[in-house]
């Protein structure tokens, strides 16, 4: 039986591609297998470390392989492409993930459970359907406004512009009935929507991650469930690799001992950065229209001579870090003392 150190592997519906490396890091072994093909082929070789592309999918084939007593390394795709040769083919992206588990430094993906994944897929639907939604609003005031009748953005706009179409009689029939069919779409999407929520805020109730995250000003119930989910605060060493995970810290482009700092680098999980950023404007909207005990001197000063949503980019990274506190240390917000900056606090 022949053993391998490292094994890269291409994931795809049908094909997978393995590039096998010894101790010395030479190529021992390149194969094509079919999906009917790959477990068998880990059944009868000794465990070893087997590198994905993390993806959807590769969570599957990451809890197959641990099963059969294999460490898997699920690297984020952006870290493989430096890796990649000239010609990009299954062979070449296998050897590339292969050599990128294999550096030192490499910080890989954590596996995530059936649970983990099924939970996640309540707020995917969802938003799925609110995008659905949003599309078919979006077509239904186009085409109301090619017969002059203008409606505001939002879903409370709805009723009232199909009210207005069905009471205007010099629109033709046929558009009118045409409509009254996105119309329809629109409601039954706003039910499914509605049921969804209903769920994800029993899943949120069931959590108890969640329910300490949302303590935390700005955060409700779907960033703190998206994060108690998403997010294992063991795989880093501290909020600001957190927030730098989320790309929200800026890109560095320094040389000869100067420092040149961009804009944020918008690396990581879009979704979790646009929620922190949306929660943050939440608290400035709160902080510039009722004050209160959330208008920090920091946050006061940085409204006073910075753009809100420049601002609101700089608190959604003291959020994250914030997060990251009170998952590692298991802590609830309290509002802190004047002159304080936002902080996690032990609940007495």
């Amino acid at each position: 039986m022949t053993q391998f150190s490292r094994i890269g592997l291409d994931t795809s519906k049908a094909v997978f591609t393995l590039h096998c490396v010894d101790q010395t890091g030479h190529p021992v072994l390149r194969l094509d297998l079919r999906r009917a093909q790959l477990l068998p082929f880990f059944k009868k070789h000794a465990s070893t470390v087997v590198a994905m592309e993390a993806c959807g999918g590769s969570h599957h084939w990451a809890r197959k392989l641990m099963a059969l007593g294999h460490e898997v390394r699920l690297i984020p795709a952006q870290y493989v492409k430096p890796y990649l040769k000239r010609g990009k083919n299954d062979r070449n992206d296998a050897e590339a993930i292969c050599e990128a588990a294999g550096r030192p430094g490499m910080r890989p993906v954590l596996t995530k459970t059936e649970d983990q994944q099924a939970q996640a897929m309540v707020m995917k639907v969802r938003r799925t359907l609110v995008d659905q939604r949003t599309q078919l609003i979006n077509a239904l005031r186009g085409h109301a406004a090619e017969f002059g009748l203008i409606a505001g953005k939002g879903t409370a706009n709805v009723a009232p512009l199909l009210a207005t179409i069905a009471a205007e009689t010099t629109i033709p029939a046929i558009a009118r009935e045409m409509m009254a069919l996105l119309g329809h779409q629109i409601d039954h999407l706003d039910h499914r929507i509605g049921e969804l929520e209903a769920r994800f805020a029993a899943m949120h109730e069931a959590n108890a991650i969640s329910q300490l995250l949302a303590t935390a000003p700005g955060i409700g119930p779907i960033i703190a469930l998206t994060f108690a989910i998403e997010v294992d605060p063991a795989a880093f060493q501290s909020g600001r690799h957190l927030a730098a995970w989320l790309g929200l810290t800026p890109r560095e482009h320094s040389t000869g001992g100067k420092q040149r700092m961009g804009g944020i680098s918008r690396a990581g999980n879009e979704r979790l950065r646009a929620l922190l950023v949306n929660g943050a404007m939440s608290v400035i909207h709160a902080v510039t229209t009722r004050g209160g005990k959330l208008a920090t001197p920091w946050l006061l000063a940085m409204l006073a001579r910075r753009p809100k949503k420049l601002v609101a980019v700089a608190l959604a990274n003291k959020m994250a870090r914030m997060i990251w506190a009170m998952l590692t240390r298991g802590e609830a917000w309290r509002a802190p003392a004047a002159g304080a900056a936002l902080r996690p606090a032990v609940v007495s």
